[in-house]
């Protein structure tokens, strides 16, 4: 049985390959899902990649997730600087008992100075930064790995 896991994105992920490449890449949303969908199948996992820039949007996939028990991935991009909404309903995750791994492509914290707070951090179970697409693949080993314990 394959344990269902969504990796949500925040605001301009829909962008990557063309927002600032020197910061995210060259490569694109549509390679992110290849890849997370390839990395979640090696771990018996079923990976759904969403993004949105609707931050209503993204509260209700963390509403959705807790309902249907499923562990959460998520970039939020700018939403993590100031989304006390999304900060609220990434803690009924933790709540629930599932993991929440927060994952950013760059390193906030070397970076704009706004950039260096997240709300997200302190509900979630970990936090991975600066790694690119590969934190994506950190995270998920991570929640196989506490699906396991």
């Amino acid at each position: 049985m394959t344990i269902k896991v969504i990796v949500v994105n925040g605001p301009n992920l829909g962008r990557l390959g063309v927002r600032q490449p020197d910061v995210y890449g060259r490569q694109d949303l549509a390679e992110l899902r290849r890849l997370c969908t390839a990395w979640g199948a090696e771990l018996g996992l079923d990976v759904e990649v969403r993004q949105t820039d609707d931050e209503a949007e993204i509260i209700g996939w963390m509403h959705q997730a807790v309902d249907e028990k499923t562990p959460v991935v998520m970039n939020p991009a700018a939403f993590t600087h100031y989304s006390y909404g999304l900060a609220d309903a990434a803690h009924m995750i933790g709540d629930a008992g599932l993991p929440l791994m927060e994952v950013h492509i760059s390193n906030p914290s070397a970076r704009d100075e706004f950039r260096k707070r997240s709300v997200i951090s302190p509900v979630a179970t970990g936090t991975i930064t600066g790694l690119g697409f590969y934190g994506y693949k950190l995270a998920l080993e991570a929640i196989a790995h506490l699906l396991a314990a």
